[in-house]
């Protein structure tokens, strides 16, 4: 079992967390708990997928990023950036034209992360056919869905494609490209991955089955919208267009980072293609209890419409949905005419990028795991069955627990007390075995002194 801590974007600001419990009602592997008024996380759960993040009322939970200026460290500044986030521009504001702008921003180079998509798609369809045995193979696009399996169904990490997902591959061609043509060294070189959501960073911080990421640096979607659309507001009807001299992205590329984009690829007869983070686990759950079977790939992502869905988009995700689509139309059509777009560039690397496409072993992280002895582990599951009977199944959250499940595994974890929750209270209060006092005093170290003091107050 995989030991080494996970490195998380999501941080809880203690000091402007009210303890609403939103995100610990909302989060899908139970990775928060309330204790003396405010949220706390429980890192080996959490998969970064930022539901909580969503729902904070006042944005105490936030995400982690690096700097801007990180990039002028560095005489080779690359800027990856995903297809979404063009698609976040009104139509009229092109592609050509927000790469000139990223270059006036400091970057020297600009390359969309999906230009490695028909290798990536190629190196896949290579393994499924090498692996006819494990099924069914599910794609590491999203790392979300990756630490999702790793930590929630850890019996299908094997069904993992351990490859690199195309933000890897892309910033392995390029640092390829830039160290032969310039001549200079690997340190000279700077990747910053521009990201919608916060797994991603994560997985740039903290790699599944690699070392070290190839990536140098991450910046978050949302603040790198905002400095190029004020330089389009500066700039004004002014601008003089410099054209791209070809299509940056495949039709197949723009469309990978949507819902089915890698399913439509794949050579597999039977596949499924889900979003958002709650679908996925009833779906998982239905293929761990073998419900659903001949299923040979499964296209997993934790945001509602995929990467359009991010936490660090600036847009509706339809919107985005809708000018993606028109871009790929746009470009089909030029496709058609016989026009090659730029990621065919990378052809040129595909034996090099072929040959260095797996990853590690992406090994489990269950956080169904009491202990390494399975003896105890074993005692342990029974006393979480004999707290789960006493507990009333209400699910309602004023033990600082999101349901009772989870209170019963904290109390064997030794993490909680039996007390904690409010209906024993009462129970042991009717009985005279405790006093209102004493009900107080635990409710104190939940949700904390000066919000029971507010309590009885208004009372």
């Amino acid at each position: 079992m995989e030991k080494t801590p996970f490195f998380h974007a999501l941080k809880i600001d203690e000091d402007t967390c009210i303890g609403c419990s939103r995100c610990m009602k909302i989060c899908p592997t139970e990775a928060l708990r309330v204790r003396d008024g405010k949220a706390v996380l429980m890192p080996d759960r959490c998969v970064d997928c930022g539901n909580c993040f969503k729902v904070c009322p006042t944005r105490s939970i936030y995400i982690e990023q690096d700097d801007f200026e990180d990039i002028f460290n560095f005489p080779i500044r690359v800027a990856l950036v995903p297809a979404v986030f063009m698609g976040q521009f009104p139509n009229d504001i092109t592609v050509s034209r927000i790469y000139g702008i990223l270059k006036d921003l400091g970057f020297t180079h600009v390359l969309e992360t999906e230009s490695s998509i028909p290798i990536y798609t190629a190196a896949k369809n290579k393994y499924a056919a090498e692996n006819p045995d494990i099924r069914p193979l599910i794609s590491t696009f999203c790392p979300a869905i990756v630490r999702l399996i790793q930590v929630k169904f850890p019996g299908l990490t094997e069904n993992l494609i351990p490859l690199r997902a195309p933000l890897d591959i892309s910033a392995m061609y390029i640092r390829r490209k830039i160290k032969e043509d310039l001549e200079i060294k690997d340190d000279q070189i700077g990747i910053f991955y521009i990201t919608p959501c916060a797994a991603k960073i994560a997985a740039v911080k903290s790699p599944v089955g690699e070392e070290k990421s190839l990536v140098d640096g991450v910046i978050n979607m949302d603040s790198l919208y905002n400095r190029v659309y004020k330089e389009i507001k500066k700039q004004g009807h002014s601008y003089k267009e410099q054209k791209l001299p070809v299509s940056q992205l495949s039709a197949d590329g723009v469309l990978t980072s949507l819902t089915n984009g890698e399913r439509r690829l794949s050579d597999a007869h039977h596949s499924y293609s889900i979003d958002e983070i709650h679908n996925v686990i009833e779906f998982l759950e239905k293929v761990e209890n073998e419900e659903i079977e001949d299923v040979d790939f499964l296209e997993l992502r934790a945001c509602d419409q995929s990467c359009p869905g991010g936490i660090l988009t600036c847009d509706n995700r339809f919107l985005m949905c809708e000018r993606v689509f028109g871009r790929a139309r746009k470009i089909a059509d030029r496709e058609r005419k016989g026009e090659q777009t730029k990621d065919h560039e990378l052809e040129e690397e595909r034996n090099y990028l072929m040959r260095h496409m797996k990853v590690g072993e992406i090994k489990p992280r269950s956080m169904l795991v009491l202990d390494d002895n399975i003896a105890v582990a074993l005692e342990k599951m029974k006393k979480i069955d004999e707290y789960r009977a006493r507990l009333p199944q209400t699910d309602c959250g004023i033990c600082g627990a999101p349901t009772c499940d989870a209170l019963a595994r904290d109390i064997v974890c030794d993490n909680a007390e039996l007390t904690d929750c409010v209906f024993i209270q009462r129970n042991l209060e009717a009985r005279g075995n405790m006093d209102v006092q004493e009900s107080l005093k635990i409710m104190e170290v939940i949700w904390g002194k000066a919000k029971m003091n507010d309590y009885v107050k208004n009372k």
